[in-house]
Order: structure tokens, then C-alpha cells, then sequence
């Protein structure tokens, strides 16, 4: 069965109970659009990618080594597209000292971990919604020293290895975060 987003919200909500995690998905779907319209790729493959993720995070406890490995075995019945494999195996957890090779693993990498870093920033300061987040604040937020414990400041940067300055990275993920924000609670 050929894998769409009907399908792949199915398994999200079958996999993850975490609100937090299922918002973050939601979250990291747009911002893979977002990235994939700017340069000119697939948006539904992106947006699955960014949708998926974290689909087996409870699965494996969010394990670093084995946590992004073990979405293949949830999707064994469904016809998936491999980069799209390629791209989940090698998001931030899960890829520490493995070299991503293709913008779609640079870009995952960075459009979660952006994604992260701005469902912090509002927690931070719960009385801001993400309207009022200002992309100068994420890179404010990025270069702190207490950073986010789960967000990685080398995973944002891979936007730069895809041609994105990190500013302009900020902006288009809260841009693309925007049309989701009441339904991922920002």
C-alpha cells in the first residue's frame, strides 16, 4: 500500500500519544514543506519526512542509537520512498557522527531541530504565541549557553549546507509553522 498523509497521521497517532511529540510532527511537517518549496523539491515527499520522524520515538524511548532506525520496521507494510528512510535514519538523535550526504538528510535535520528550537522558544515565554516569535529570537535562543537540553545548535546549522542562512532559516520555519499554530497549540 502506497504510503500518503492520510496513512502516515494514522501511524502517528497509532505510535505517538505524546501531545507534545504529536504537535512537534505536525510542527516539523510544514517546516519540511516550507523547505522543499523554497528550493524547489517535493513538498509531500518533505512534509512525510518531517510527519514522520519520530515515529517510533516511544518505541525505542527516544534511544540515541537506535531511535530513527526502527520507523522502517513500523512502515514494513506500506510502499515508502527510501530517501525518505534515508532522511528519517539520519535526523539529529540517531545520526551523531554519521555524515549526512543529501540536502533532504540536511534539510530534516535542520527543520526538526528549527522546529524544537521554536516550540522552546514559546515555552520560554508561554505568554508570547508564535506570531510574536521573531526569527531574531530563535537565533538569540540557538546561540544561548542554556540551550534547549534536546535541540542540537549543528543540526540547525546544516541549513547553511542547503543554502540557507540561518536568519532566513528561522523565518521561513516560523512562516511555515504559522497555518498549523492553533493546531499544534502556538
Amino acid at each position: 500500500m502506497e504510503l500518503n498523509r492520510e496513512i502516515a497521521l494514522e501511524l502517528l497517532y497509532r505510535y505517538v500519544k505524546n501531545e507534545k511529540m504529536i504537535f512537534h510532527c505536525l510542527a516539523s511537517e510544514a517546516v519540511m514543506r516550507g523547505i522543499a518549496r523554497k528550493l524547489g523539491r517535493d513538498e509531500d515527499q518533505w512534509g512525510l519526512a518531517g510527519l514522520l520522524h519520530d515515529l517510533d520515538v516511544e518505541t525505542t524511548n527516544a534511544e540515541a542509537t537506535v531511535h530513527g532506525t526502527q520507523t522502517e520496521v513500523l512502515l514494513k507494510d506500506y510502499a515508502v520512498d527510501p530517501e525518505i528512510l534515508d532522511a528519517i535514519r539520519m535526523h539529529n538523535e540517531c545520526s551523531s557522527g554519521r555524515e549526512r550526504n543529501t540536502a533532504f538528510q540536511y534539510a530534516l535535520a535542520a527543520g526538526e531541530t528549527i522546529t524544537g528550537l521554536i516550540f522552546a522558544t514559546t515555552y520560554v515565554y508561554p505568554e508570547k504565541k508564535l506570531a510574536a516569535v521573531k526569527p531574531k529570537s530563535v537565533v538569540k535562543r540557538m546561540k544561548e549557553k542554556m540551550f534547549a537540553a534536546s535541540v542540537k545548535r549543528e543540526n540547525i546549522l546544516e541549513c547553511e549546507k542547503i543554502g540557507i542562512p540561518i536568519d532566513e532559516f528561522a523565518a521561513l520555519a516560523i512562516a511555515a509553522m504559522m497555518p498549523v499554530a492553533d493546531q499544534i497549540g502556538l
